[in-house]
């Protein structure tokens, strides 16, 4: 499996690329920050927790969870809701896949299109946030399920720089940033 390179922290994107589940909560957390500090969280979440895991994350009192959220730096600059919803991904992949965020795109040797169903049906993740994870995966991450461009569409796209799906290097960064203020500037224009 390639190495992610999104964070720009060799230790943050070495969790990324060896554990599914952190890739999935980076996902999560990106949202009203910038990218690289949603999937850095990962890392502070295993660091301040000493786990990386489903069970593990689902299982932890709600309130210590809140409080490794806001501990400097914080995970995310919402950290009660957004340390909710990650215990609620982590309770769903519990209840659903055993445990394993893996399985989302691994089980049954799925298609694109199933693969963006089951993120779909994960709390947290809506349409965009579900086709630019099965982008991310399809270009970075291994996956070939068919149609999974087609599915992700249109950040499956080959050679686009929308999303964090496209993130290689601190250049593909800066494309990507690039891409989105033109986006924001054109739906304010």
């Amino acid at each position: 499996m390639p190495e992610l390179h999104i964070t720009d922290d060799a230790a943050a994107d070495a969790l990324l690329t060896d554990n599914p589940l952190a890739l999935l909560i980076g996902m999560l957390l990106d949202q009203q920050i910038a990218m690289e500090t949603a999937f850095t969280g990962p890392l502070k979440i295993e660091q301040r927790t000493g786990s990386m895991d489903a069970a593990a994350i689902a299982a932890y009192d709600p309130d210590a969870l809140a409080s490794v959220f806001k501990e400097t730096p914080a995970v995310h600059r919402f950290p009660g809701s957004m340390a909710a919803r990650v215990q609620s991904l982590c309770q769903a992949l519990v209840d659903d896949w055993g445990g394993d965020a893996a399985a989302l795109w691994t089980e049954g040797d799925p298609d694109g299109a199933t693969v963006l169903k089951r993120l779909k049906a994960l709390p947290g993740f809506g349409e965009q946030k579900a086709k630019i994870f099965l982008a991310l995966l399809g270009k970075q991450y291994g996956f070939t399920g068919e149609g999974w461009r087609e599915a992700s569409a249109p950040y499956g796209e080959d050679g686009s720089f929308r999303s964090v799906a496209d993130i290689t290097s601190p250049e593909s960064l800066t494309k990507v940033r690039e891409f989105k203020r033109a986006a924001k500037a054109a739906v304010k224009g």
